[in-house]
């Protein structure tokens, strides 16, 4: 029997247990395809197999001696198969082996793994892989030359570092192939530019570094010998991580706009329509979660300010020719952290 003769239910249920890493090359297939992987569905039935989490990490630094701490946390289905249990908040005891990284390294998610790439204000080439499923830590193939304040994402397979400073020279690029678990040179960026972001993201198979100096988006493609475009960011104050792709759209909150997305076509920002409750807030973290966005964010909820509770509302996005609505689920309280936590990472994880 053919997979498209399949009912709908079987083929969902077969669907829902193949990698999600492998969902885009899926849809490539056929329209049938690509149309099972899209479907609500089939997150209901991950979110049921518990297959995917996010994990969010918060940096705290000491006032007495400066130093910095990353603490992390990971948001995940309850453990129980009844869809309308609550999501989990819970401390992850996820210690980075290199104690010399004064500043936290740049992650990238693939699968159930994180890629913690060293160099972020002292020169490294040093790569560490963590792997949820099992906790561990296992260091990965050394990058060709020490980088420094550089961008990094995902494009197809591999991992682009693109950018920044190697061995005193401006500018270089090379991608580690996530197949082979091997460096190679990548283009170089052209025209030539800085790529000090203040959050990065992969969008329509480009590395695409956000920089809050000039307010301005800069993209790398490197399927088209490193050629670099930009567009320009809303005019008002933004942090780095109220920002994410879903379905190849960017998204970026602003405490005064609200929920924007980048359109493509017109090349124009547009607010996300529906959303009008939403609470105005200033420190948030957003990421894919079972075909939705998780939206979290921080507020003062304990006597005395001492502590700021998580809070976590799930919001389902329907594009159409009109634009973008999207449809928040009430708010729930995830749990709470000290007042110095200051959000850094906030990654989409699935088996």
């Amino acid at each position: 029997m053919a997979f498209s003769s399949l009912p709908k239910d079987v083929a969902w249920q077969i669907l829902a247990r193949v990698p999600k890493r492998l969902y885009p090359i899926l849809a490539c297939f056929s329209k049938n395809l690509r149309s099972l992987v899209r479907s609500p569905e089939i997150h209901r039935i991950r979110s049921l197999l518990r297959k995917d989490s996010l994990y969010i990490s918060f940096m705290h630094t000491d006032k007495t001696n400066g130093v910095r701490t990353p603490h992390w946390f990971t948001l995940r289905r309850a453990e129980s198969t009844n869809p309308s249990h609550e999501n989990q908040f819970i401390s992850v005891n996820l210690v980075f082996p290199n104690h010399e990284e004064i500043m936290p390294p740049s992650v990238v998610s693939y699968g159930p793994d994180l890629f913690f790439i060293s160099g972020s204000l002292i020169p490294s080439s040093a790569l560490w892989i963590f792997d949820s499923r099992t906790s561990q830590f296992r260091q990965g193939q050394s990058m060709n030359a020490d980088h420094f304040v550089k961008s990094v994402g995902l494009v197809g397979s591999k991992i682009y570092v693109v950018g920044g400073y190697v061995n005193g020279e401006s500018h270089q690029a090379e991608s580690f192939d996530l197949k082979t678990q091997t460096w190679e040179t990548a283009p170089r960026p052209n025209p030539e530019r800085l790529f000090h972001a203040t959050a990065d993201v992969s969008l329509d198979r480009k590395v695409c570094a956000l920089l809050s100096l000039g307010a301005i988006v800069v993209c790398y493609d490197p399927s088209r010998d490193g050629t670099c475009t930009s567009f320009v960011l809303p005019k008002d104050k933004w942090w780095k991580t109220g920002v994410c792709v879903i379905d190849n759209v960017l998204y970026v909150y602003y405490a005064r706009f609200g929920l924007m997305w980048y359109d493509t076509e017109l090349n124009v920002w547009r607010v996300v329509n529906g959303l009008d409750d939403m609470k105005k807030v200033r420190s948030v973290a957003m990421a894919e979660y079972y075909g939705k966005m998780a939206f979290l964010w921080r507020e003062y909820g304990v006597v005395g300010g001492v502590r700021k509770e998580i809070w976590c509302r799930m919001i389902a996005l329907d594009r159409s020719e009109e634009g973008i609505n999207g449809i928040a689920e009430s708010g729930q309280l995830m749990g709470s952290v000290p007042r110095g936590y200051t959000w850094q990472h906030c990654l989409s994880v699935s088996e």
